[in-house]
């Protein structure tokens, strides 16, 4: 088991000014009007992707509470087989993907995909989603950022 290297609350207090730009940066999507509970979908699957804890298990935990359906927090990591994703849903999975691992780069039928599903707008706004939580990832995974417990009464009403 890792230990942490510091933690989130750390973040916020020594470097301030830049947990507030990426914290801005993470919030750009849903104030134009992207789908919430698809932006969740996006930085779940690129916070699996970069093997941050912190990050997955924030992420699942702000799902449920939008109302994101647990079986597509379930199979969010195998979405291309799970039939439960829409065409937008799988496009902007798709997107984040390729933007997460970039040195594959984005094909032209993710692109394609992802123009057809979103406006440039959205697109562009997508883009900055899947940016931010590509850094939350970098901070959480580099400095072993221990996840949050669910709350107790979310415990026990998951049991």
């Amino acid at each position: 088991m890792s230990h942490a290297r510091s933690e989130y609350e750390d973040f916020k207090t020594i470097a301030p000014d830049v947990f507030d730009v990426v914290l801005a940066l993470g919030q750009l999507a849903g104030k134009a009007g992207l789908d919430k509970q698809l932006i969740e979908l996006v930085k779940l699957r690129a916070s699996h992707i970069n093997g941050c804890a912190f990050c997955v298990q924030h992420h699942v935990l702000l799902s449920e509470r939008i109302g994101v359906p647990v079986d597509k927090l379930h199979l969010v990591a195998v979405w291309r087989e799970a039939p439960i994703f829409s065409p937008r849903e799988r496009a902007a999975l798709a997107w984040a993907e390729a933007l997460t691992l970039l040195p594959e780069g984005v094909s032209e039928e993710v692109y394609t995909e992802a123009a057809r599903e979103f406006s440039e707008s959205e697109l562009m706004y997508l883009t900055s989603a899947v940016a931010s939580i590509n850094v939350w990832n970098r901070f959480g995974a580099a400095f072993r950022w221990t996840p949050a417990s669910r709350p107790a009464a979310a415990n026990a009403a998951a049991s």
